[in-house]
């Protein structure tokens, strides 16, 4: 069976390995979501930041689906356990995409655990407010927000909550 994997947030431009194929896909039934603090890659324990994480909702989430060649399918599966597996707050799961070419396929996704206590659920300025002032292992929270939001402008998707948090987090740093 071919591996696929869902890149919706920071996997849009950093997906850490060289992809066989890259294809735009729609996961329906889960939102792309600030709803899981950060408190390694993009924040701390004393100051948690937020990253994106898959939610179920009733809406659909655009993103990219990545065909990873089979000889780097071990290597890379690991690499992404150790990067999104980190807390257990997300859970791997195996989701069904449609491509933007007809095929529909199924891929490898990490989506957030509701019962984890990283997960979260706030109002915008609520969630502006903890990007614009935590930074993590990986570096700052708002770089997150602004190259994920940056790379989905690029590839023609409007995420209207991810532009309004771009705009306020660059007047609150």
């Amino acid at each position: 069976m071919t591996m696929w994997v869902f890149g919706y947030g920071s996997l849009l431009w950093n997906p850490g390995f060289v992809p066989a194929e890259t294809v735009t896909a729609v996961l329906h039934g889960y939102h792309r979501s600030f709803c899981m603090l950060s408190i390694h890659h993009r924040g701390t324990v004393e100051k948690p930041g937020l990253v994106l994480a898959l939610d179920k909702a009733d809406a659909i989430c655009t993103g990219v689906a990545f065909r990873v060649a089979q000889e780097d399918e071990a290597r890379v599966l690991a690499e992404l356990r150790e990067r999104e597996l980190v807390s257990s707050a997300y859970v791997e799961a195996h989701v069904p995409l449609s491509l933007e070419d007809g095929r529909e396929i199924e891929a490898l996704a990490y989506v957030v655990s509701p019962e984890h206590e990283q997960y979260c659920q706030f109002d915008l300025e609520t969630q502006a407010r903890m990007i614009a002032r935590a930074a993590g292992g990986r570096g700052p929270n708002p770089e997150y927000l602004y190259n994920t939001a940056a790379h989905l402008e690029q590839m023609g998707i409007h995420d209207p909550d991810l532009a309004w948090l771009v705009e306020r987090v660059q007047t609150l740093a």
